[in-house]
């Protein structure tokens, strides 16, 4: 049975106490590195240890401070066995302690940090012929036993170093910002299919690996963590990840459009043509549920993508509502001409249901698009259309509310757009708006409180009374006083417009007394 093996040795002539730390080797010389928190509670115990014997430390034996790792044969190699499962269930525990790793406490007094070394070999260890040293910024120092010709053949880096001196028996890199990944990546080069040893992997760990291959030139590992990249699934934080280390590659020759493809098209231009599809798509559909949710989903995705949308892509986007919304228009005005039609009433609930129904979905996909267009502020071309749509104004009332009351959820909804500043059409746009569509609103109030989920009556009426303020104050008390008619007569199925009608009146009967009297308090001082 393979074991696990803790082997430590000195790399230099310096004196240094060695520490004996637990290291997973798989039988192909795959490394699981320990943990800073497992370096830590070594050190520790061992200086507890040698407390309790009156702070001696005893001398280490060589037979049992350094072990060396198994040789494996290549029959062995060949297929799994319980050995193999109990060395990665080891591996896997290990690696568990890298998420508990925690920076040590420092001490009263200032010393140099202690180096912990650790040796560690791989295939054959009795014919190994180089010693690499890895020291990392962590204060952790690895001796691996390899082999040059391994090396050579899978790393331009070491080829680099060991054709620049001959002979040589040991080569060092400093400053090593991942001992654990460089030394795994190393034991990869060990490897007959680098792919399968990466299948278990997590993401995060395979960029690691990206990083740490492309260093050494390991092209065979660069690959194999391209075609890993490229077949499992990454999302959210993942997916910036992923595709800020590909691009971030040095060399153009490891194929990295197959995992760049993934979310990035060849196309050049805006695809306004997908867009449309979508967006005809959901306005033809007549299944409830699949229609409301869709909406909802493109809504939201369209209002996050606004604020990043270039000029040019926004245009093409605004262009693509606005013709579907011209093409709801003229459905919506032959199917309200159809309902209103002289022999329409003669016709049977058959004929009159279906028609009624598209009227509903008509007005309800103008709804969406308003909704679209005024969250990009680019409601101001839809608002001058449905300013215009005086004949569908004047059908409106010969229509069952039932039917009809999207319609005016449409002006609401322009209504509070214009109140809350999200667009910001013409005065005479505000005010066909108001003269055309205000009393077909009124009409269907009491309808909208109470079969209109989706309805806010408060918002709606702060926009109505906003709408109406931006207007000169003679049409200001033409609509208000219109308005205060029907208020007195209906009360609560009418929009309640205090609030515009007090600053109204604020403006008609007490601004002008209060500028004369402020005029002549001036000329008298003067």
């Amino acid at each position: 049975m393979a074991e696990l093996k803790a082997a430590t040795a000195s790399l230099d002539a310096r004196t240094t106490k060695i520490r004996n730390v637990p290291i997973a080797v798989t039988p192909e010389g795959f490394w699981c590195c320990p943990s800073q928190a497992v370096l830590q509670k070594t050190a520790k115990n061992q200086n507890q240890q040698a407390k309790t014997k009156g702070g001696a430390s005893p001398p280490a034996s060589k037979a049992s401070s350094i072990q060396r790792a198994p040789t494996i044969s290549s029959e062995r190699r060949t297929h799994s066995t319980p050995t193999r499962s109990k060395i990665n269930s080891e591996e896997q525990r290990c690696l568990s302690g890298e998420n508990a790793a925690t920076n040590p406490p420092k001490a009263v007094n200032e010393r140099p940090q202690k180096q912990h070394k650790i040796s560690v070999g791989f295939g054959q260890h009795e014919i190994s012929d180089l010693k690499v040293v890895l020291y990392g910024k962590d204060g952790v120092a690895v001796k691996m036993s390899v082999h040059k010709n391994i090396l050579a053949e899978n790393s331009t880096f070491f080829a680099d170093k060991l054709s620049r001196q001959t002979p040589v028996s040991s080569l060092e890199v400093t400053d090593c910002e991942d001992v654990e990944i460089y030394v795994e990546t190393v034991g990869l080069m060990y490897c007959s299919d680098v792919k399968q040893r990466l299948i278990k992997q997590t993401v995060p760990r395979v960029l690691r690996i990206l990083k740490v291959a492309e260093l050494l030139g390991f092209q065979a590992c660069v690959v194999s963590c391209l075609d890993y990249l490229e077949a499992v699934p990454w999302v959210g934080e993942e997916e910036e990840n992923v595709i800020s280390s590909v691009r971030n590659l040095h060399s153009e020759n490891y194929g990295v459009s197959p995992v760049l493809k993934r979310v990035a098209s060849d196309l050049t231009t805006p695809p306004n043509d997908t867009f449309s599809h979508i967006i005809e798509l959901v306005l033809r559909s007549n299944e409830d549920r699949g229609r409301r949710e869709m909406k909802s989903l493109v809504q939201k995705l369209l209002k996050e993508n606004s604020a990043t949308c270039t000029s040019g892509s926004s245009d093409l986007c605004a262009e693509t509502l606005y013709k579907s919304s011209q093409n709801c228009l003229e459905s919506l005005l032959t199917l309200f001409q159809q309902a209103t039609g002289s022999d329409f009433a003669e016709q049977s609930l058959n004929i009159k249901e279906p028609v009624f129904r598209q009227i509903a979905l008509e007005a309800d996909n103008l709804l969406w698009l308003a909704e679209i267009l005024a969250d990009r502020n680019a409601a101001d071309e839809f608002a001058v259309m449905w300013a215009s749509q005086r004949d569908l104004a004047g059908l409106h009332s010969k229509l069952p509310v039932k039917s009809r009351h999207l319609v005016s959820c449409v002006t609401a909804r322009l209504y509070v757009a214009i109140g809350k500043g999200e667009i910001l059409p013409s005065k005479d746009t505000r005010r066909l708006l108001l003269d055309i569509w205000l009393q077909p609103l009124m009409d269907d109030y009491n309808w909208l409180q109470h079969g209109c989920r989706s309805f806010d009556r408060k918002v709606v009426e702060e926009g109505i009374g906003r709408t109406i303020l931006t207007l000169p104050l003679e049409d200001q008390q033409t609509i208000l006083l219109s308005w205060l008619g029907s208020f007195l007569k209906v009360g609560d199925s009418c929009p309640n417009l205090q609030k515009a009608f007090e600053v109204w009146w604020r403006r008609t009967f007490i601004r002008p007394y209060a500028e004369q009297q402020g005029n002549r308090s001036q000329s008298g001082r003067s």
